[in-house]
């Protein structure tokens, strides 16, 4: 894996657990997506239009296909994600999330994108994967709100993985400037949830008031840590990149188990730790 390609994931991981950790923290739904998405929208409007001037990237069907998949997608992961967070605890339904993404896309990338998988990746996937699924506690009887957890971490994997191999191939193939995927993914989200927004004003002013700094953070860090893996991707293959971001794994079980006070921290840190050493086999391949 190449030197840059593993600090631009890192660094994205390091975003991407923390806007999860504000999105926990805040609670919202749908008004709240709509809302970060809309700052995101008016704070990266001059890189976007900037890139469509300077670069002139060329748009077609096929294109503007994968647009709009991308967008569906991603929209479908904030929703379900959040409604996970409103249910289960964030170092249960993140780390599975991120276990079942990185198993789906690296197959995906093997698959459909003709990457090849060595004994090294395959190793480190699969070490990763085990790692993650384990901070479960091991699904264990009584373990609080595990059932909820699994299910929608495990449904949000299914859309991470998907989104990651769709946007790698429009990114790596059709050659979609990253920073425009993601820009069109997250205006679409403004313009799709508007309806709601309407009808939960006095909220979405509530949620900028008690929230501000969080919802800045997630409409800042948002973007920024999923523009850095698609610009990885473009030189870095998929499946090096899906199962190294899992770093961001270790990141949110010490957030949520001490600062929102979910406890196991000692079982889950000790499984995260595992998580630590598959992405060092699987980054050194």
């Amino acid at each position: 894996m190449p030197l840059s390609g593993f600090l631009l994931v890192l660094t994205a991981a390091f975003c991407h657990a923390t806007w999860n950790f504000f999105v926990k923290r805040i609670g919202g739904g749908p008004e709240l997506i709509w809302l970060f998405s809309a700052i995101s929208s008016i704070v990266y409007l001059p890189l976007a239009l900037w890139i469509v001037l300077v670069d002139a990237p060329t748009f077609g069907p096929e294109h503007a296909l994968f647009l709009a998949g991308s967008a569906a997608l991603h929209l479908g992961y904030f929703l379900l994600l959040q409604t996970g967070y409103r249910k289960g605890d964030l170092s249960l339904v993140y780390p599975i999330a991120r276990a079942t993404g990185p198993l789906l896309s690296t197959a995906f990338a093997v698959a459909l994108l003709g990457e090849a998988l060595s004994w090294q990746m395959a190793l480190g996937a699969a070490t990763i994967i085990f790692g993650v699924l384990m901070l479960s506690g091991g699904f264990r009887p009584g373990a609080r709100r595990v059932a909820t957890s699994v299910a929608f971490g495990a449904g949000t994997g299914i859309l991470i993985g998907s989104y990651t191999a769709w946007d790698a191939y429009a990114v790596s193939v059709l050659l979609v400037p990253p920073l425009v995927l993601d820009y069109v993914s997250g205006l679409s989200r403004v313009v799709l949830l508007a309806p709601i927004a309407r009808r939960r004003g006095a909220l979405i002013a509530r949620q900028w008031r008690e929230h501000r700094k969080g919802v800045l953070a997630v409409a800042l860090l948002n973007p920024l840590a999923y523009i850095l893996v698609l610009y990885a991707m473009t030189f870095t293959p998929v499946a090096y990149v899906a199962p190294t971001r899992e770093i961001s794994v270790v990141l949110t079980v010490i957030a949520g188990s001490l600062l929102l006070k979910e406890g196991d921290l000692g079982p889950r840190l000790g499984w995260a730790a595992l998580v630590l050493v598959g992405m060092a086999t699987l980054a050194l391949g």
